[in-house]
């Protein structure tokens, strides 16, 4: 499955990157990062909020763009409106880049999720040090320990976290870490299929003092507001603004339901 060799390449990669800068290092240079920019506040500001995805290609659809002008797309998208922007760094799969967060946090001033398959404490560490406001943890992945330990380590350095869920017993588990922005991924992590059901079914598991992400599978403002009915604080959507030709305006209209 495409999950599992993401997950074995990504340990291989962590083995190869920890010769070449230490755990101690990365905690220097997180430590030297300016304070992070508040997501969970920025998600609950607005009736709907939308995080806007930076991302070049993933498993299920390709090359999304060829032209992939990542910092103007992340300017475009905070003119828009955008609570936060989540830009992907897993560069095996998605072909995403640290740096591109990086360039990204200096030319906005809205909060940035590092949207990758967090396994390690030196990726949370490295996250604050790249310059992420919020990281992505993945229950399908983890532990309920690992998941409530990187959590916190997270919460030390100042990051905020968006646990994401595929199940009920996924939602349980991050309920159970304390959790106050939740997921609910629509795609299938194994099977990369989406159901726009999933949210639906699966939003009344997310405690009532948490805020409810809708992930994947949006396309329109009918797929937005459906999401919102069934009790979305907040979508997460990529390829749809990653091949508008004026995904400011897209994300006005997502947010302002149509």
């Amino acid at each position: 499955m495409i999950l599992d060799d993401i997950i074995t390449k990504k340990r291989l990669n962590l083995e190869r990157d920890s010769l070449q800068i230490s755990l101690s290092e990365l905690e220097f240079r997180a430590s030297k990062m300016p304070d992070t920019r508040d997501f969970h506040t920025n998600l609950a500001g607005k009736e709907l909020s939308v995080i806007a995805e930076v991302k070049h290609s993933s498993p299920s659809q390709g090359m999304i763009t060829k032209d992939y002008k990542y910092k103007e797309t992340a300017s475009a998208y905070e003119h828009g409106g955008a609570a936060a922007v989540s830009v992907l760094t897993e560069r095996n799969f998605f072909q995403g880049s640290d740096q591109h967060l990086t360039e990204i946090k200096q030319i906005t001033n809205i909060p940035i999720l590092r949207k990758d398959f967090i396994i390690s404490e030196c990726q949370v560490i490295e996250s604050k040090a790249i310059g992420a406001d919020a990281i992505l943890l993945i229950a399908a992945i983890l532990d309920s320990k690992t998941m409530f330990r990187l959590y916190n380590l997270a919460s030390e350095h100042g990051l905020h976290t968006l646990f994401e869920a595929h199940t009920e017993d996924e939602v349980k588990r991050i309920a159970d870490c304390g959790a106050k922005i939740i997921g609910i991924n629509n795609r299938n992590l194994k099977t990369f299929e989406i159901d726009m059901r999933t949210f639906e079914k699966l939003r009344k598991h997310i405690p009532s003092d948490a805020l409810a992400v809708a992930e994947s599978g949006i396309a329109t403002v009918g797929d937005t507001k459906r999401m919102k009915d069934a009790g979305a604080d907040a979508i997460l959507v990529g390829s749809t603004l990653m091949r508008s030709a004026n995904p400011g305006a897209l994300i006005r209209e997502f947010g302002g339901l149509g």
